[in-house]
């Protein structure tokens, strides 16, 4: 392997393939951009989780197999109940304007998407977390709006997209796919604007199920595990000897309003978040956000009119980026062949790459500034 920074300015080939993808670029602007989307107001209580219940999970995440009356994630290949194997996920749009901080519940997701939200607003982005587990959430948030890619991505897993609104632009794509909460979750009173006031709280999602006529368990359970290529629980995936591998104890994405980082920590051999030039700690649990892997994904995008709003061109074959995981990033081709097909990640001898256990994050990186991409 060769240890040297490396700055994705010239990696030709990489442009090269980038080249022949289509689509509309996004200009940036400055205007601001603000939503408040009106829903019932209501303060809840946190409750608290089981010690004993939280304590056992742990333990069986440390073995290498998987215990008696657990199975494999389909989002992380670590163990959870079988209670809940056919459970669909939540996937939560959570805002990342720093006014918002702390993110709650973020320390807990098991998948974690990061998108250009608006072109305006110096390209802030915003987050998408995904929970298996969500019955076991005491607090995430704080939830906005959603967009259309977040829509697109969300359904590959029949997952049930919480939010509250959005601009006019998702409803074709809601139409299609229309499994959602918006705006029903519950109000706190931490002194902020009322647009970073709404969480989910511990009864919320059994109201919404309830009050709904989506079901709590896969539509389509077939769908649900084929996205990653984990490895055999108990091991890891060594990069080394691969084409192409790289050192990648830093990756810097060029999102200049949020500046995100993750840094690679060898305690923990995860990848702590940063923004806003700070480690990101959860606001509920004071734990480390931090992932076990990463996607880097070079992607185009449309933008749609003056506000900035968009839509990242993520349905395609050949795209390009890196996968990263224990301080090495190798690169990858990446397809996705329909508003519902399953994202799929490819090695540089075409078949479907293998990753690690754990939690993972997803980034999408706008074509145009790709070349301002730091994997150090």
């Amino acid at each position: 392997m060769r240890n040297r920074k490396w700055m994705i300015v010239a990696a030709a080939a990489l442009i090269a393939i980038m080249a022949a993808a289509c689509g509309s670029k996004g200009k940036s602007q400055e205007s601001s951009l603000v939503e408040t989307i009106p829903v019932d107001e209501r303060v809840s209580q946190e409750s608290s989780e089981s010690a004993a219940t939280e304590a056992q999970t742990e333990e069986a995440a440390t073995g290498d197999t998987i215990p008696e009356g657990m199975y494999a994630s389909e989002l992380t290949g670590l163990p959870v109940s079988e209670d809940i194997k056919d459970q669909r996920p939540i996937a939560v749009m959570i805002d990342n304007d720093k006014r918002a901080l702390p993110h709650y519940g973020l320390s807990e997701a098991d998948i974690v998407y990061e998108l250009m939200n608006s072109t305006a607003n110096n390209r802030i982005t915003r987050l998408m977390a995904m929970y298996k587990d969500w019955g076991k959430i005491e607090k995430v948030g704080s939830i906005r709006s959603v967009r259309p890619t977040n829509i697109l991505l969300a359904q590959e897993w029949d997952a049930v997209i919480c939010h509250d609104g959005g601009p006019f632009y998702i409803n074709d794509y809601l139409s299609r796919y229309g499994i959602h909460f918006s705006g029903t979750f519950s109000r706190v009173n931490n002194g902020k604007p009322r647009e970073f006031t709404e969480f989910i709280l511990p009864g919320d999602l059994d109201k919404n199920f309830k009050n709904s006529s989506y079901s709590t368990t896969y539509d389509d359970r077939e769908q649900s595990g084929d996205h990653f290529n984990f490895t055999q629980y108990g091991t890891e995936v060594d990069l080394d000897g691969q084409d192409n591998v790289i050192a990648a104890n830093n990756v810097k994405l060029p999102f200049a309003n949020t500046t995100p980082e993750l840094k690679y920590n060898q305690d923990t051999k995860t990848y702590d978040y940063y923004e806003f030039g700070d480690l990101s700690k959860d606001g509920g649990d004071g734990n480390t956000v931090s992932f076990k892997n990463l996607f880097v994904l070079s992607c185009d995008f449309h933008q749609y009119d003056d506000n900035g709003y968009l839509i990242y061109n993520v349905i395609k074959e050949g795209g390009q980026g890196f996968y990263v995981t224990n301080g090495k990033a190798v690169p990858i081709s990446y397809s996705k062949t329909s508003e519902g097909g399953i994202t799929q990640y490819f090695g540089a001898d075409g078949n479907p790459i293998e990753i690690n256990n754990g939690k993972t994050y997803i980034t999408y990186v706008p074509d145009d500034s790709w070349s301002k991409l730091t994997i150090n």
